[in-house]
């Protein structure tokens, strides 16, 4: 079994029914992967989809609570959410402005109307709401509406075609040339940065999980923090996979992502650390609704996701804790989807597998609940396979030894997804 130095777990908060969030700002790597499936959540598309289940469930859970005339304010504001987040707005813009005409003071129900209205695409009625929102928010989260506030009223003001930089900060994000430089910005306009800006982008996107433009702002603060792999990484997210058209954007990628390949290619690992500090390894504090996972089938092939594995905590002096279901799992063939991470060059018998594609290893190192040891068995031997594989074989756990990965599948035999 290899060895994972220093093998760092990070117990989760309490989670209740709903979706509950670690505090922010959130490491980058670990909070794209959590805010896309956040945003997968509002697909319909047949196919599994634990969150939608789970947000589905939920909301049907209030909505006869609504019909029986049982709903509490934070009932509405969390149905108001679930509903947001299945790509239904407009149901929740009904219930909210219900709940805030019992309730004009309730914080979560003014907040959330703005929320819905934002996802409905009425910059106005948001930015209304936000001036409420702000005005009896708690002050942990007065920053983040105040943010949302300027947001909606530019958006507003602006023509339909729009695509331009948002202005949440009054920050010009270019170097000490006036123009887009890799890894800073300008001394005086870092000045004016506000120490929580990652955070309360991030917190937004929380929101509004499909919004492509603030998602490149959130690149921008990533490169302005040092970090210009990050920032060509999400620059062409926002690009690629969500069609930007801007041209500025469109320039400042291809700057950061010369700057990034040449960093890579010069073996510079250290200038892409950056100095933003983080409160979480990722978004969820968690990912698995046990109740909803496929009882496991002794005999047969037990699918595994990487959230059951991403909802590992610590118990005493620091030992793993595992899901209920993960443990029933050990012994047990299973079936895991990731991406190939040879230990060497060649083919060879063992290799690691992760939760999402990795560049570069000192640069976009996975969490150790993001990564499993495949081991083929005796005789058994396997080249590099880019893109996604599927992996089956006998889970093992690893309880006792801090020093080496948690998770081992061995026996395995690889194939490409069907």
């Amino acid at each position: 079994m290899r060895s994972l130095l220093p093998l760092l777990l990070l117990a989760s908060p309490a989670f209740a029914e709903g979706i509950a969030f670690r505090p922010l700002p959130a490491e980058w790597r670990g909070f794209l992967s959590d805010l896309r499936t956040l945003r997968n959540a509002a697909n319909p598309a047949p196919g599994p989809n634990p969150l939608r289940e789970t947000l589905a469930a939920r909301a049907a859970a209030l909505e006869a609570k609504a019909k029986a005339g049982r709903l509490s304010a934070d009932d509405a504001a969390d149905l108001g959410e679930c509903h947001v987040r299945l790509g239904e707005p407009l149901k929740a813009v009904a219930v909210l402005r219900a709940a805030r005409t019992a309730d004009p003071k309730d914080y979560r129900v003014t907040a959330g109307l703005g929320v819905a209205w934002v996802a409905a695409g009425d910059w106005n009625q948001a930015a209304a709401s936000f001036d409420d929102a702000v005005e009896v928010a708690p002050a942990a989260w007065k920053d983040v509406d105040a943010a949302h506030r300027t947001l909606a009223r530019a958006r507003a003001r602006e023509g339909k075609d729009a695509d331009g930089l948002d202005d949440l900060f009054g920050v010009t994000f270019v170097g000490a040339s006036g123009k887009p430089e890799a890894g800073t910005i300008a001394a005086a306009e870092r000045k004016k940065l506000p120490a929580n800006a990652v955070a309360v982008v991030q917190h937004l996107l929380t929101r509004s999980p499909a919004d492509a433009r603030l998602l490149w702002l959130l690149g921008e603060l990533a490169n302005a923090t040092g970090d210009v792999r990050t920032a060509a990484n999400i620059l062409d997210g926002c690009v690629g996979d969500f069609g930007l058209k801007s041209a500025d954007a469109r320039a400042r990628r291809k700057v950061y992502r010369a700057a990034a390949d040449a960093r890579e290619k010069a073996d510079d690992h250290a200038a892409n650390r950056g100095t933003q500090t983080f409160k979480s390894p990722r978004l969820f504090a968690k990912l698995t609704d046990e109740a909803r996972l496929p009882k496991i089938d002794p005999d047969g092939v037990n699918r595994l996701p990487w959230a059951a594995l991403g909802d590992t905590t610590t118990g005493p002096k620091l030992a793993p804790k595992f899901l209920k279901h993960v443990e029933g799992l050990d012994g047990k063939t299973v079936e895991l989807v990731g991406f190939m991470r040879p230990f060497a060059d060649g083919a060879a018998d063992e290799f690691v597998l992760t939760e999402y594609p990795i560049g570069c290893w000192f640069c976009d190192q996975p969490g150790p609940l993001q990564v499993a040891v495949i081991e083929l068995g005796e005789g058994k031997r396997t080249d590099y396979v880019p893109g996604a594989v599927v992996v089956v074989g006998t889970l093992a756990l690893n309880r006792t030894a801090p020093e080496r990965y948690l998770f081992t599948v061995a026996g395995s035999r690889v194939k490409r997804p069907d």
